[in-house]
C-alpha cells in the first residue's frame, strides 16, 4: 500500500493457519507500518512465515526482512529487483542462518518459472544439462494487458542504479561459476527468432541473475553441474520492434536524470505506450491473458564427459500459466510458502538469504504449481 502498509491477516491465537492449527472462523487484521518497527516485530513474532508484498522492495523492503530475521519468522516476497534480493543477501544471510530462519526472494512471476523451469529441465534431461535459454511469450486478449505502475517504478529505480549493484557485487564477493560444457552464446539486442517466426530481445527481468544465483549455490553446496542461462523474450513483428527501440531510447536517456525519472514515474502511461497504469489492469484484461515460457536445453548424454567436444543431446521445456503479475504471481508465491512450511525436511539444512531455486530444488513445489495451473511440461524429449 501507499507508504509501505502491510496487512497481516490473522487467526485465532495469531497467523496460525500458515501452519498446522486449525484456522479459525474469524480472519483478523493486523496493522504495520514499515516506519514503525515495533508494529513489524509484534507482526513477525506471531507467525512462522510472513509473504511480503509491498514493492518497490528498495524503499519499502527490508524493514520487513529485518523485523523477521530478528523474530525467529521466516519470509517470502516477489521483489524482481536484483539490488534488492543480492543486497539482503549480504546483509542478512548470516544472521538468518543463525536464526534457522529462511528469506526467500523472487517467489513471484520473477522468478519461479524461470528458476524452476532450468531445474525441471535438467531434471528431465537424460545426461548433463549445461545450458538452457528461455523464451517468454505473453498472450493478451482482445482488451489488451497492462502492469500496475509500481513494477513501472521498480524498473527505473533499477536501471538507474546499475553501478550501485555492480559496487554490490564486488562487496558481496562472488565466487565465480565455472562454465562446463559449451560456452552459451550471447544474442544480440534483436533478433529474429526462427522457432517462433518473430523478433525476440532479451528478457530485462531479474532472471538470469537469480537463476546464476541458484546455480552457484547448488554447484558449491551440493556439488551439481551448473547450467549456464540465458533469458528473452518474444515481442512480435518488426513494428513491435521499431515501437520498442524508440521507447527503449527514450527511457534509457530520461532514467540517467533525476528530473527524467520523476517523469518517467508520474506519467507511466504515456512513456510505456498504455503497458503500465496507475489502476492496474481490470479484470476482463486479467481473464484473458497468459503467459508460455519455452525452454531450450542442451547438453551431454549419459557417459560423456561435458568437458569434451559439443552438446549432443536438445531438450524443449515449458512452463505455461495465466495472467503473470496478478493470477500466476500469487499462485507462485502462496505454493512456495506452502512448500516452506510443509516440505521442511527437504530445504536447505541452514537458514538463510536464499533464491527459489535454492531453497525449492528438493521440495515438491513443481507438483504444487502443477496442480494450480502454472503448469511445467516436456514439449520435446532429449534426442541424441
Amino acid at each position: 500500500g501507499r507508504g509501505g502498509r502491510q496487512r497481516a491477516e490473522v487467526g485465532d491465537g495469531g497467523l496460525r493457519c500458515a501452519g498446522k492449527a486449525a484456522c479459525g472462523a474469524e480472519v483478523g487484521l493486523l496493522l504495520c507500518d514499515v516506519g514503525d518497527a515495533t508494529s513489524l516485530a509484534a507482526m513477525a513474532r506471531q507467525t512462522r512465515l510472513v509473504l511480503n508484498c509491498v514493492g518497490p522492495y528498495r524503499f519499502f523492503g527490508e524493514p520487513v526482512v529485518e523485523a523477521c530475521v530478528e523474530n525467529g519468522a521466516s519470509c517470502i516476497d516477489i521483489s524482481g529487483e536484483p539490488q534488492f534480493l543480492e543486497g539482503m543477501y549480504l546483509k542478512y544471510n548470516e544472521k538468518a542462518s543463525e536464526k534457522g530462519v529462511y528469506v526467500i526472494g523472487s517467489c513471484g512471476f520473477d522468478s519461479i518459472p524461470a528458476d524452476m523451469g532450468v531445474l525441471y529441465t535438467r531434471d528431465k534431461l537424460k545426461g548433463t544439462l549445461t545450458g538452457v535459454e528461455s523464451f517468454l511469450t505473453v498472450k493478451s486478449g482482445p482488451e489488451g494487458a497492462c502492469i500496475h505502475d509500481g513494477t513501472w517504478k521498480s524498473a527505473v529505480y533499477g536501471l538507474a542504479d546499475q553501478d550501485n549493484l555492480r559496487r554490490l557485487r564486488k562487496k558481496i564477493g562472488y565466487a565465480p561459476v565455472p562454465v562446463v560444457g559449451a560456452k552459451l552464446k550471447r544474442r544480440g539486442l534483436v533478433f529474429y527468432n526462427q522457432e517462433f517466426k518473430e523478433y525476440s530481445i532479451p528478457f530485462m527481468g531479474s532472471d538470469v541473475s537469480v537463476v546464476k544465483r541458484s546455480q552457484r549455490y547448488l554447484h558449491t553446496e551440493l556439488q551439481e553441474t551448473p547450467v549456464q542461462y540465458g533469458a528473452y523474450v518474444n515481442i512480435g513483428g518488426l513494428g513491435s520492434v521499431i515501437k520498442l527501440m524508440f521507447a527503449g531510447i527514450l527511457f534509457l536517456l530520461l532514467v540517467k536524470f533525476s528530473f527524467g525519472r520523476k517523469l518517467l514515474t508520474k506519467y507511466p502511461e504515456f512513456f510505456s505506450a498504455g503497458r503500465f497504469t496507475k489502476k492496474g489492469p481490470t479484470q476482463k484484461q486479467m481473464d484473458g491473458t497468459s503467459f508460455r515460457m519455452t525452454f531450450f536445453g542442451e547438453g551431454y548424454s549419459e557417459g560423456t564427459d561435458p568437458q569434451n567436444g559439443k552438446p549432443n543431446v536438445k531438450i524443449c521445456t515449458e512452463v505455461k500459466g495465466p495472467e503473470p503479475g496478478y493470477v500466476a504471481t500469487p499462485i507462485a508465491m502462496v505454493q512456495a510458502a506452502v512448500s516452506l512450511l510443509e516440505d521442511a525436511a527437504c530445504l536447505p539444512k541452514r537458514g538463510g538469504v536464499y533464491s527459489p531455486g535454492a531453497a525449492f530444488s528438493k521440495t515438491k513445489l513443481i507438483e504444487r504449481l502443477n496442480k494450480r495451473g502454472v503448469e511445467f511440461s516436456v514439449i520435446s524429449k532429449p534426442e541424441v
